[in-house]
């Protein structure tokens, strides 16, 4: 599986470096791994997050396609669905099957049809729109709901800001 999933992850890298996808860049973390990838979330127009970048890792697993990728946000971001660690939660990002708690459904969560591109759009979608059900960041997700446009909103601008000052690092 190690040959064809290194094979398709740099199938997946030459098309989006040939066909850029607006709102996020990918690359390598090491030009000799494959599996390890640095992409940058451009902030989503018209939201809080917008004007920022902020850097992440997806790590994939070697029998992608058939797990999906971990990823976790390098740049500090202060989101419900990211945890304070920085690992993202996500629905696609979790692995197949049944969900064990019944929260999701099996076509929520990670498929093989899944690539980069389709899993970056999510995340994007995440940035714009949270989801407070089943938070990663608790505190977050609290203030998102109790008060988005006090607390939660001063901390996601000065996130915005700390990824413009890195964003050329």
């Amino acid at each position: 599986m190690t040959e064809q999933s290194a094979l398709l992850l740099r199938k997946q890298l030459a098309e989006l470096n040939k066909n850029p996808v607006e709102g996020f860049s990918a690359g390598l973390i090491d030009d000799d791994d494959i599996y390890q990838w640095e992409v940058v979330v451009i902030g989503p127009q018209d939201t809080m997050f917008e004007g920022g970048f902020f850097k992440a890792h997806l790590i994939f697993p070697h029998d992608y396609p058939l797990r999906p990728p971990k990823m976790k946000f390098i740049t500090e971001i202060w989101h419900p669905n990211v945890a304070k660690n920085g690992d993202v939660c996500i629905s696609i990002l979790h692995e197949p099957g049944e969900d064990k708690f019944g929260y999701e459904k099996p076509e929520e969560r990670w498929l093989p049809i899944h690539t980069v591109e389709t899993i970056m759009i999510s995340v994007i979608s995440m940035l714009a729109d949270p989801n407070g059900d089943s938070p990663a960041n608790v505190d977050a997700a609290k203030e998102w709901r109790d008060d988005p446009n006090g607390e939660f909103k001063r901390k996601v601008a000065r996130c915005v800001r700390r990824s413009q000052e890195m964003a050329f690092d």
